[in-house]
């Protein structure tokens, strides 16, 4: 409470030069002129009856990402169900079933598809319960809102109304749009994190209007009343137009004052704020896209198959019906013991009408072409499926307690199809941490500890020479030019503590620590690049009581770091006041710290387009200094020609830096006289107190002068923390063969580092050029010719392992996603081995994603974490949230949820895997055994005259899909493994099997059909020669329809049941295979010899077909199972490890590129 005490006391606008300097009271810009379409909102403030009523009535702050409700649910749910042909079909064959030419009994026909209808839809309604239930978690969050005579009672969110005035606390998240009104700084500044809307961790500060700074506290609102007159709800996150009218005087509004929903306040111990947008008027809610209905590729194609089969179903019905009008005409009239029939069923006089009345009874006796089972078959095994990936405790994070969750299981094969991978950065791939690491003082390097991606080489080096067994501290590596290379492997001990425990410090060398650098040569250097660690930002300290240190709230993770690694070199800074910054360093020769007092000047802040910061500082001598931090391409720029005395050590160590994934800054400073500054101040506070277009521009051109002549100091290298594991899963998905794009909202800077670190963009790939289509004069024109040069370069590149990677910001991405140029673009960028997209908007996310998806065509999968990334992981064919500290809006617009974007490589390579292989073999066979069963009853209505009889007792066709071979292919769909988990990751290769459909294509579909018309005319045909005219029984009795029916039903159960013996690879025994038993038929040897022949008769071709493929041509896992089933993986190491180099797909980016031209593995 004493650090908050402290800040309310500043007045932190007397410090900023750009964005927070308050212009005087005179000179205020006029109101916003605007009227029209487009600027129809009205808001009275602290008055929220107005708004409860038309023509002023809003919406609501209640949100919600559910695909239904009570009202929509039973309409929508059957669309969904009778959008799949195979559901509209039944439902007809159900209407036709209660009429008299069905030939079965109506409940056989309606009760099947109730049940499989009702199933698929509470299945539909279970998984919106629980985006529902996440709805309400976040409309439940509790605010203090303005209830009267200045009495602020606690609501949840979703009862907040347009108009209200509420009162954010620190650390809390804004509950809709607001209009900023005053803070806990008596000057109307606050800090907030826009992390969860554009993926920036560095702060922003808002300013409110100061003529609602007495708004203090919340007694002042007890008579407060103005409004609002501004722009209608809209998508932008970053404009905003409107006046705000009080006390009869108007003023202009801009984005400075709003404060938007999900975005959260920090570095303020309070805020108060009215209502602007409230629900789904508010901007995040408008950049996000109502939950998409996704359908995964195989059922798309399920749709064509049955369409097929439709066709087929059509066509025989037609043979028969033809053939029954043929037979009813001209041998009907012979047969005397058929009564006469009074419907016209089989009226010889209108064979016409018989034939029609005959093909409705064909098209339902020959439904059993097209499975009803399939479909809620399918559902069952992905709700299983979904319930294994749940329950993973590989993708269990135990820091969070957070499991896996597969939000909806209609996707679950469509994850081992995924082509291209597109993911934020910020809070997906990063954790949002910055870790001081290294440093080059005086051209002198320090540091020795090793960043994340190189200890992530070295391992990954370790375990591609030594195997998964590798546990060696040392190991030396020969390439064949005869070069060495030495990876050192130094675990940590549990229980140890070590510097790295020190959030935001992980440096370790002595040279540096414990005042040892004043025994340094430059040590007189080494003091300034301290102090410049210290003074060059604007953080405030705040007070840990518990541990007497301080923290710091720094705009960014950069400056917090920083102000770490300073405190822990023994230059803590501890206080600030309006004029002044004080810090205490502790040196050798004194055992206590003093404090010593800098006068601040002027701060000059970084933006994106200067891209460095300085301070203005006198110390306790009177000596003024400028303190500057930039990147290194500014500073170095910057300097004076005697101050350059370690430029060249300097540029090299931050390329070895940069190299290692870590973010660099270079330090300078320069001195300065009174005289000198005191013009140059002059001049600085007219421009910083002038009111007009120019001044910005006056400004930096100010700034320009007095940041030149600089003399070098040092340079620092940040590790931006990625999540654990990142650059090995990057790796592991680029060895799969999946593409990876980076959409963030942070700057090209940063995105750049990060690329690096991930090993998206690499340093020493040969042949690399970095494509940056950033225009300074953003035309459409321009960007049309970068687009075109840009192509022409790659297309005639000749080094087949060249790499491309593309960087594009948002500015020239809105004129690469136009209708003319956007394929143009897309192309490019396919032939990148990198695309990284920076500074885009929620809304460029989405349609980023929309173009890959359907430019390409293959599936697309999108990851982030924030409200940002709603829209992006809706328009994916697959969208995966991360259940990260930034809310959840992500996961509950997302179809899975994972704690950490490392757990993406066991779903998709693992789980997706398994899914598309199960799902697939599972349909094709459920084609081929109905096929066989269904194609004998045309037979039998063929051999009988085109009669309509059913060969197959009634129970016998309810109880074949839903009972006799259910149990077996759900046992395939759910268990089946063609490799374990641990091959699948060693192997990831094996992931291409999906994307390329090799389990799905027309070439195996059309085999399984065929095989399925094989077996069903040997089942017929040979029953038929074996039964026909031949005595059954000791006493001489023949077979009669029901003895030949159960033989032939026994038939086809055991041959589609042995068929999916012969499919699984993961065989396990199963109780299911059922038998069905007469006692006419079990005394009888002909009865089993049938059986027997027609089983062997009916898998013999697809038996020598497996044995030819694994013999002459086999798959990527038939090797594998080959190599474990007689452990060759354990007798011969070298040809294991060869075979595992061989199923890695050729990359462009991830450590194999990097490590394959320096080792022969």
């Amino acid at each position: 409470m004493a650090g908050g005490r402290i800040r309310a006391r500043l007045k932190r606008s007397s410090l900023y030069t750009f964005g927070c300097i308050r212009p005087p009271r005179e000179s205020v810009d006029e109101p916003h002129q605007f009227q029209g379409p487009g600027f129809s909102r009205y808001v009275c403030c602290n008055q929220p009856g107005i708004h409860r009523k038309k023509p002023l009535k809003y919406c609501t702050n209640y949100i919600s990402t559910t695909k239904y409700n009570v009202i929509t649910f039973l309409p929508k749910a059957l669309f969904e169900q009778f959008r799949r042909v195979a559901n509209l079909y039944f439902l007809l064959a159900a209407a036709l079933s209660l009429t008299p030419v069905s030939p079965f009994s109506a409940y056989s026909m309606i009760a099947p598809l109730m049940f499989v209808i009702g199933l698929s839809m509470a299945k539909e309604a279970v998984e919106n319960w629980h985006r529902f239930m996440q709805d309400m978690k976040v409309n439940m969050r509790k605010v203090l809102v303005h209830s009267g005579d200045g009495v602020f009672v606690t609501k949840p969110w979703m009862k907040l109304e347009v108009g209200d005035v509420v009162k954010v606390e620190k650390d809390h998240f804004f509950p809709a749009d607001l209009l900023f009104l005053s803070s806990s700084y008596e000057d109307g500044i606050c800090y907030v994190e826009t992390m969860n809307l554009d993926g920036e961790t560095n702060l922003k500060v808002k300013r409110s209007l100061e003529v609602t700074l007495p708004l203090d506290d919340d007694h002042a609102f007890k008579d407060f009343k103005a409004t609002i007159k501004c722009e209608d709800p809209n998508p932008n996150l970053y404009t905003f137009v409107g006046n705000f009218e009080y006390d009869c005087q108007m003023y202009p509004l801009d984005p400075s004052q709003i404060l938007l929903r999900d975005s959260k306040l920090r570095n303020t111990s309070h805020a108060y704020g009215v209502v602007i947008f409230s629900g789904h008027d508010s901007k995040v809610m408008q950049n996000a896209t109502k939950p998409p209905s996704k359908r995964s590729t195989i059922e798309k194609q399920m749709d064509k198959i049955i369409y097929i089969l439709f066709t087929l179903l059509v066509l025989i019905s037609l043979i028969s019906s033809i053939g029954f009008a043929i037979k009813t005409k001209y041998q009907m009239p012979s047969w005397w013991y058929i009564p006469h029939d009074n419907q016209g069923l089989y009226d010889p006089n209108r064979p016409l009408l018989s034939g029609f009345s005959h093909l409705i009874t064909a098209l339902i006796l020959y439904g059993y072409l097209i499975p009803i089972s399939l479909y809620v078959s399918i559902e069952v095994v992905k709700v299983l499926q979904a319930l294994f990936i749940n329950q993973d405790i590989h993708m269990y994070d135990e820091e969070t307690c957070t499991p896996a969750q597969a939000r909806t299981s209609n996707l679950n094969e469509e994850l081992g199809m995924v082509d291209t991978i597109l993911s934020d950065k910020t809070g997906t791939l990063t954790c949002n941490q910055m870790d001081f690491l290294k440093c080059s003082i005086a051209g002198i390097p320090y540091g020795t500890r090793s960043s994340e991606v190189e200890l992530a080489a070295a391992s990954q080096m370790a375990m591609d020479l030594d195997g998964p067994d590798h546990d060696h501290e040392f190991s030396r590596i020969g390439a064949q030019s005869g070069s060495e290379i030495e990876l050192e492997i130094v675990p940590t001990p549990k229980g140890v503590s070590s510097k790295s425990q020190i959030k935001g410090f992980s440096f370790e060398d002595n040279r540096l620590m414990n005042g040892n650098w004043a025994r340094e040569p430059y040590k007189d250097v080494i003091l300034l690049f301290f102090r410049i660690l210290a003074l060059c930002h604007t953080a405030i300290p705040e007070l840990n009581e518990e541990a007497g240190t301080f923290n710091y709230e720094a705009e960014s993770p950069d400056e917090g770091a920083f102000l770490v690694a300073a405190r822990e070199f023994g230059f803590e800074y501890c206080k600030r006041t309006q004029s002044s910054i004080f810090v205490r360093e502790k040196h050798v020769s004194s055992h206590e710290p003093n404090e010593r007092e800098f006068k601040l000047l002027n701060i000059l802040d970084f933006t994106s387009k200067r891209k460095r910061m300085s301070v203005i500082v006198q110390d306790e001598t009177g000596q003024i200094l400028l303190l500057c931090k930039g990147a290194d391409s500014i500073i170095f720029d910057r300097l004076s020609k005697n101050g350059r005395l370690f430029e060249e050590a300097t540029r090299k160590h931050l390329n070895e830096y940069a190299e290692a994934g870590l973010r660099t800054l270079a330090f300078a400073y320069r001195k300065l006289d009174t005289s000198e500054y005191s013009s140059w101040n002059d001049e600085f506070m007219k421009a910083k107190t002038s009111i007009g277009g120019d001044r910005d521009s006056m400004l930096e051109h100010l700034s320009d002068t007095m940041e030149k002549d600089l003399i070098l100091v040092g340079a620092t290298a940040v590790e931006d923390k990625l999540q654990q594991g990142v650059p090995q899963c990057i790796d592991k998905l680029a060895q799969a063969g999946l593409k990876l794009w980076v959409l963030t909202g942070d700057k090209m800077e940063t995105a750049i580092n990060i690329g690096y670190g991930l090993k998206v963009l690499i340093y020493f790939m040969k042949y690399l050029p970095l494509l940056l289509l950033v225009a300074n004069q953003v035309t459409k024109e321009n960007i049309l010719m970068q687009i075109t040069n840009a192509s022409r370069m790659v297309n005639l590149e000749k080094d087949p392992h060249a790499a491309f990677a593309l960087i594009i910001d948002g500015k020239t991405l809105t004129y690469a996603l136009e209708e003319d140029l956007k394929h143009q673009f897309l192309n490019l960028a396919i032939d990148c081995a990198s695309v990284i997209c920076c500074r885009v908007s929620p809304k460029q996310k989405a349609l980023v994603t929309r173009l890959v998806k359907e430019g390409t065509g293959k599936t697309t999968l999108a990851i982030g974490d924030g409200a940002n990334d709603v829209g992006m992981i809706q328009e994916a064919d697959i969208g995966v949230g991360i259940s990260g500290v930034e809310g959840m809006q992500a996961v509950m617009a997302s179809d899975f949820a994972i704690a950490q974007f490392r757990f993406l490589e066991r779903l998709l390579v693992v789980h997706g895997h398994w899914c598309y292989k199960r799902i697939a073999q599972m349909i094709c066979y459920f084609f081929y055994k109905n096929i066989a069963f269904g194609l004998t009853l045309f037979y039998f209505e063929a051999f009988t005259g085109f009669s309509g009889q059913s060969v197959y007792d009634d129970w016998y066709m309810l109880l074949f899909n839903v009972v006799l071979t259910s149990l077996p292919v759900i046992s395939l769909g759910v268990f089946e493994q063609d490799v374990s988990s641990e091959i699948c990751l060693q192997f990831p290769a094996l992931y291409q099997q999906g994307p390329r459909n090799l389990f799905f294509d027309w070439y195996r579909i059309f085999g399984w059909m065929g095989n399925g018309l094989y077996c069903s005319l040997i089942v017929f045909f040979l029953n038929i020669i074996i039964f026909y005219e031949q005595a059954f029984r000791s006493n001489g009795q023949t077979a009669d329809m029901a003895v030949v029916g159960t033989v032939m039903f026994t038939c086809v159960i055991y041959s589609v049941n042995c068929q999916i013996a012969l499919t699984m690879s993961h065989f396990t025994l199963s109780g299911n295979v059922y038998k069905i038993f007469l006692e006419a038929l079990s005394p009888a040897p002909i009865y089993w010899l049938s059986i027997l022949l027609v089983a062997v008769a009916c898998n013999l071709p697809y038996l020598a077909h497996i044995s030819f493929q694994r013999s002459f041509n086999p798959m990527d896992h038939h090797v594998i199972q080959e190599i474990k089933y007689y452990k060759k993986d354990v007798e011969d190491r070298h040809m294991w490890r060869r075979e595992k180099s061989k199923a890695r797909q050729k990359t462009r980016l991830g450590f194999q590129h990097v490590l394959m031209p320096r080792l022969d593995i």
